[in-house]
């Protein structure tokens, strides 16, 4: 029979088991016990933070095929019909903005035009991408995703060496009320675009339709600051304003490309 070793008081001597270091709590400083145990850190805190920092669906998390049930596939389909509908919008914001830019002499007219014309051809690879076999394809979202980033960079050149070339001249927009009307109308009707593609994208798991909702917003903030240079320059002429402008156009649209190659499109 075993017996079990104890002191004078009746007190049990056997070595209690020692604990394991992984399931022990974490304490910061703390060697007589007056301090609380730290709060366990578990793997859902990375997962918490990540939802948090996409609380306005401008994130796209991929989905997997798992969850790409109907409501996804009609999601995917509001999608092209959105894209479909900023295609069209993107035609007549470009051609009638690069008209009125030309006969004005605006940089920042005929930049934000061109900008519109990059929009295109976000929207185009947003419709490639969710459409037939490439609705599904995980390759095919990086590349549509990667196609939306070099179609900011397009835009930057022409856009930097206009805008440098009549700062140095001292090169003056006349007034534009087409100009005027049209940056209005994208002021209101974009934002709308890009919240909803914002939404999508984060449904969709989609990189480049989220993408495509960013480029929708640029282009409203890009239209309200070319709006007050037009403004400014017909009232107070202040004309240095406009190429100003269009330099901060061009640099938004490398800053926005970048982020957008390397996927980062919460903003």
């Amino acid at each position: 029979m075993t017996t079990t070793p104890t002191n004078a008081r009746g007190l049990n001597l056997t070595a209690a088991p020692a604990a394991d270091p992984a399931s022990a709590p974490v304490t910061v400083g703390c060697t007589d016990g007056c301090c609380a145990p730290a709060t366990a850190v578990t793997a859902a805190a990375p997962a918490q933070e990540t939802a948090a920092g996409c609380a306005d669906g401008a994130c796209a998390p991929e989905v997997p095929p798992s969850a790409r049930d109907p409501g996804w596939h009609r999601a995917a389909r509001t999608a092209v019909w959105l894209s479909w509908a900023s295609l069209a919008w993107m035609t007549v914001e470009g051609t009638v903005g690069l008209v009125a830019g030309l006969r004005a002499g605006s940089v920042s007219l005929v930049a934000w035009a061109l900008s519109s014309v990059v929009e295109g051809l976000a929207s185009v690879v947003v419709i490639w991408r969710l459409t037939g076999n490439r609705t599904l394809s995980e390759t095919s979202e990086r590349t549509a995703q990667r196609a939306v980033a070099v179609s900011f960079w397009l835009l930057a050149p022409y856009v930097a060496v206009q805008a440098g070339h009549d700062l140095v001249t001292g090169s003056r927009a006349t007034a534009s009320p087409l100009g005027v009307a049209l940056t209005v109308s994208s002021v209101v009707i974009m934002p709308v675009l890009g919240r909803a593609k914002h939404r999508l994208g984060a449904r969709l798991g989609s990189a480049a339709t989220a993408g495509e909702g960013t480029q929708n917003l640029l282009c409203a903030y890009l239209a309200a600051a070319v709006l007050v240079g037009l403004v400014a320059n017909a009232t107070l002429g202040a004309w240095w304003l406009d190429p100003i402008i269009a330099l901060a156009v061009a640099a938004v649209a490398v800053k926005e490309g970048r982020e957008a190659w390397r996927g980062e499109d919460c903003c």
